[in-house]
């Protein structure tokens, strides 16, 4: 069971006092190292994680791990001077310190007003590292593995796995402001491989936020996790090959959504965009796509995986609207880029620890609701190809090509889903694509709390969402022509 919640932190406890530094001196430290900048600041994280995975019946991984680090930033024009260090103390400080205000390079600006506060907590203080006992989620693995043996005897092989972080990190600029956020975030996952007649296919189930174990741990929610894991692998060992060709394709709600993220979602990114890089740079104000598509960017969610009380910059998290019933409205901002475009931070400078620059990058990126019943959207397509589920994928940003996998997929004929389909993979243009969209389901779904996202080596959490939608005019790569 879950134990009492755990005293809340505070910057100085984890941070300042260890250290043998006071807030107002290291403001100090950061002063110096930034006169003549645009913008800046030190970066504090701290950091407990574990990892435990189990594959056929045997705990395989069991990690855990925690530490302290900082990264200090100045900013002058373009340039950016970073310096970083595991632990914090005096010495390492005033090393970063001078490393990053070579980035000057005779350049005299002003620095940058800090960002708003907010008083607003998107996730409570919890700790999903504290509570419960190794043995307990052994235990737990143990009888997940034990159920989806039991649930079918063409089950092969059996993966489970917890995972669980605790990050505090602070934000210190050159004034004394201070910025603080602890957050918390646990993913559970389950994946199963299947045989039947010498045919083996596997299917998988994930889901998270940033919450304890205890809502995704229970008997009814690991035993539905197992069977949809089963369910997936039942329906890819009677799969067909997937037809190839230009079609109808729909798209269920919720996890489809990745195609959003990474299809459209990317470009919107204010770095892109700044360097003209982007498909969609210098649009705004432009249709994008069809009516009746809005699509947000809110990081303000409460629980789920991509929120953010404040980003890596400090800024507080906030909804953007980036597509407006088909109207480009705006882009996705860190602090630099903004200042760049001459257009204000939207929460969205992220990095993947203390060692890393902050970038503009997604929180829970969602495209919303329409009004169409989505039994009544599938039963207006003749022949045509149904994706409840997603694989991997790839995206060109210059260029705006992409390509996704669906893990998960069915014919569509004559209204009504027919043979589940294998191998099925949707081509397209990222700026083409939401010009396609026929119809929007009524059925809003977010993900269940699974997405990572990457970018320039570095890896964040995130979510997405969207309604059933119809697409019309499909490129659909398949074995079968």
């Amino acid at each position: 069971m879950t134990g009492p919640a755990a005293h809340a932190p505070t910057p100085e406890e984890l941070f300042f006092a260890p250290a043998g530094l006071a807030p107002e001196d290291a403001a100090r430290t950061v002063a110096g190292a930034l006169a003549g900048c645009d913008d800046g600041e030190l970066f504090l994280e701290a950091r407990r994680f574990e990892t435990l995975a189990l594959d056929d019946g045997v705990v395989k991984t069991a990690n855990y791990g925690s530490g302290i680090g900082f990264g200090l930033r100045a900013v002058a024009g373009e340039a950016t001077g970073y310096a970083h260090a595991e632990g914090f103390d005096a010495d390492s400080l005033a090393r970063a310190a001078r490393t990053v205000a070579a980035a000057r390079q005779g350049h005299e600006g002003s620095l940058a007003l800090p960002p708003a506060a907010t008083n607003r907590h998107l996730y409570g203080e919890i700790n999903p590292l504290e509570g419960r006992e190794f043995s307990e989620k052994v235990e737990l693995l143990r009888a997940i593995d034990a159920y989806a043996r039991g649930k079918d005897p063409a089950v092969r092989q059996v993966m489970a796995s917890l995972a669980a972080t605790w990050q505090a990190v602070a934000v210190l600029r050159a004034d004394g402001s201070l910025a603080f956020d602890v957050r918390p975030l646990v993913r559970v996952n389950v994946s199963v491989m299947m045989e039947r007649a010498g045919r083996r296919e596997t299917g998988s189930f994930g889901c998270g936020g940033r919450e304890a174990y205890d809502r995704f741990i229970t008997p009814e929610a690991w035993t539905a996790a197992v069977d949809e894991a089963i369910r997936q692998a039942e329906v890819n060992l009677v799969s067909m090959d997937a037809p190839a060709g230009e079609m109808t394709v729909v798209l269920g709600p919720g996890w489809p959504g990745i195609l959003l993220h990474e299809a459209i979602g990317h470009g919107l990114e204010g770095d892109f965009n700044r360097k003209g890089t982007s498909a969609f740079s210098g649009r705004i104000g432009e249709r994008v796509a069809a009516e009746g598509v809005t699509v947000v960017d809110d990081g303000t969610l409460p629980d789920r995986r991509g929120s953010l009380t404040i980003d890596d910059e400090g800024t507080p998290s906030r909804r953007t609207v980036l597509i407006e019933d088909g109207i480009l409205t705006g882009y996705m901002q860190d602090r630099m880029n903004a200042r760049l475009m001459g257009m204000a931070p939207t929460g969205n400078g992220r990095r993947e620890s203390h060692a890393h620059c902050p970038l503009p990058r997604m929180t829970n990126t969602i495209m919303l609701a329409g009004g169409r019943d989505p039994a009544e959207i599938l039963g207006s397509v003749k022949k045509g190809l149904y994706a409840a589920n997603f694989g991997g994928g790839q995206v060109d940003i210059t260029s705006g090509k992409f390509v996704f996998s669906a893990s998960e997929a069915y014919l569509i004929e004559n209204g009504r889903l027919g043979a589940p389909v294998k191998g099925a993979t949707l081509i397209g243009h990222g700026p083409d694509v939401l010009t396609r969209v026929s119809a929007i389901g009524s059925d809003l779904e977010l993900d269940r709390g699974v997405g990572t996202c990457g970018k320039e080596g570095q890896g964040v959490p995130v979510g997405v969402g969207q309604p059933t939608l119809c697409l019309d005019g499909i490129t659909v790569g398949g074995t079968r022509v």
